[in-house]
């Protein structure tokens, strides 16, 4: 069984290390330099009340996490959040993410939020399935946007209203 919380400070530990599984596998996001403990505690110090974070667990472990985190700093999109969704190498297909997105989602209405939007790599072929079947639409591409080990990286923009 699968259940979710909100992440602690202590819970960060675990988060670090499946974000950085992210990066190692080249699949969820362009960073391609390991992140470290402070630079994690300073942004999960950052966060704001309508920015939740959650963890899933199984079995008493940490195998994903979510987050919301503001667009925009600009007041006019005050209510669209950015959605990050990382899941456990070992853990990646056994349903965890669509625990984590209907959980976010549902903390993204008790904020009051009215839009959630997130970017993909287009080759994350799992991820894109799990955003297409929670409703998401695919808005475009933006060619070329990133460099990863020394190739230009297109990333796919999706957004659901909740």
């Amino acid at each position: 069984m699968i259940r979710t919380r909100h992440a602690k400070e202590e819970d960060l530990p675990e988060i670090l290390d499946i974000y950085n599984q992210g990066i190692h596998d080249r699949i969820a996001t362009l960073d391609t330099d390991e992140k470290e403990m402070p630079m994690m505690t300073a942004w999960f110090h950052e966060r704001e009340e309508a920015s939740p974070m959650l963890i899933a667990e199984k079995q008493e472990t940490i195998v994903g996490w979510a987050s919301l985190s503001p667009f925009s700093s600009r007041n006019v999109y005050r209510k669209v959040a950015m959605l990050s969704v990382y899941v456990a190498r070992q853990q990646r297909g056994n349903g965890i993410g669509k625990v984590l997105l209907s959980a976010i989602e549902t903390e993204a209405k008790k904020a009051g939020l009215h839009k959630i939007v997130l970017f993909s790599l287009p080759f994350n072929k799992q991820g894109h399935r799990l955003y297409d079947s929670a409703g998401y639409r695919t808005v475009g591409v933006m060619k070329e946007q990133g460099l990863m080990d020394g190739e230009y990286i297109d990333i796919t923009l999706m957004e659901k209203i909740v």
